[in-house]
């Protein structure tokens, strides 16, 4: 069964440098907007038989993107492609996984009913927002982290001494753990609580975080709000100012540039699975390894399992330019 790679508009890029990795070239699709918008596809060759990974993050704008996606699916069923994989370093609409009050969706549940409605048979993925968002699917997710890429940086850029890992909030103390596992440094963690839809406030420092330079690991920065108020309270707290920002998927909307430029954070690091202009002024981490790698196991019908816990030694398991 042949292995294709084709890639919506969303992150042409990353698609492309994940082809190279695999040593094939990327299947052709046209794609266009109808005068009204609408999108418009079509497969430029063959897939009749094959194990195609469509490689769309589903990011700004969402809709288009997700659209997108959903009709490639439903191309490439039509076309007689024998298993569809949905490859979404950004899981987008992950925000609503559950009702919090009355009257709400609970949109990603929604996003994962579409893809399996559309034909995908199986979802690669990039530090979901909610992890519990695997559960939403009756297909198999493999949920991938970047986790491994970030301590890698870190060990090579010397920046681990005198440091501490710092969780912005409860949900992703996680990925905070498994890093400072990684680098055998302290955890602390921020507690804050939410004064509006968009807004929250830093209530107080749990850990020690005097004199030690603050690792702040996230899996999203949209407005950077929370990232400030966070460091804002490690730097009362006694912290270092000379903060690394790490978080694997930039969608930087409104004020995150502003947000991110405060002088207390030396160095911004994110990943590729949302595109950013060139020389953002970031560090950007490539996972197309990491990506290529879960594609080459699945399709061969290997293990993906030790892809998917960033545990045990810092040596690089992939070359993370």
């Amino acid at each position: 069964m042949a292995l294709k790679v084709l890639s919506g508009s969303a992150n042409p890029g990353l698609a492309a440098r994940v082809a190279r990795e695999l040593g094939i070239a990327l299947t052709g699709i046209e794609l266009g907007r109808f005068p009204d918008g609408e999108v418009a596809l079509r497969l430029s060759e063959s897939v009749r038989g094959g194990d195609i990974f469509v490689i769309q993050p589903t990011s700004p704008p969402v809709n288009d993107h997700l659209m997108e996606l959903l009709l490639m699916a439903d191309a490439l069923r039509r076309s007689s492609a024998r298993l569809i994989n949905a490859v979404i370093p950004y899981f987008g609409y992950a925000r609503q996984d559950k009702q919090t009050k009355g009257r709400e969706p609970i949109s990603a549940k929604v996003v994962a009913d579409l893809l399996e409605r559309v034909g995908v048979h199986r979802v690669i993925t990039v530090d979901l927002h909610a992890p519990q968002i695997q559960g939403f699917f009756n297909i198999p997710v493999d949920h991938l982290s970047a986790v491994r890429l970030f301590a890698e940086y870190l060990v090579r850029e010397g920046l681990t001494r005198d440091a501490v890992v710092v969780s912005p909030d409860a949900g992703r103390a996680e990925e905070a753990r498994r890093l400072s596992n990684l680098l055998e440094l302290p955890m602390a963690m921020l507690a804050k609580r939410r004064t509006g839809p968009t807004t929250t406030e830093v209530t107080y420092v749990i850990g020690e975080v005097k004199g030690l330079r603050p690792i702040l690991i996230d899996d999203i920065v949209s407005t950077g709000g929370t990232i400030r108020r966070g460091l804002e309270a490690l730097l009362e707290a006694g912290a270092q100012p000379q903060a690394v920002v790490m978080a694997t998927h930039p969608v930087l909307v409104g004020p995150a540039r502003e947000n991110l430029a405060h002088p207390g954070i030396e160095r911004v690091v994110f990943t590729d699975t949302i595109p950013l202009p060139e020389n953002p002024g970031y560090v950007v981490l490539s996972t197309a390894p990491l990506l290529a790698e879960a594609i080459r196991r699945v399709h061969t019908h290997k293990s993906v399992s030790e892809l998917l816990v960033a545990e045990g030694p810092v040596d690089p398991l992939f070359s993370t330019p």
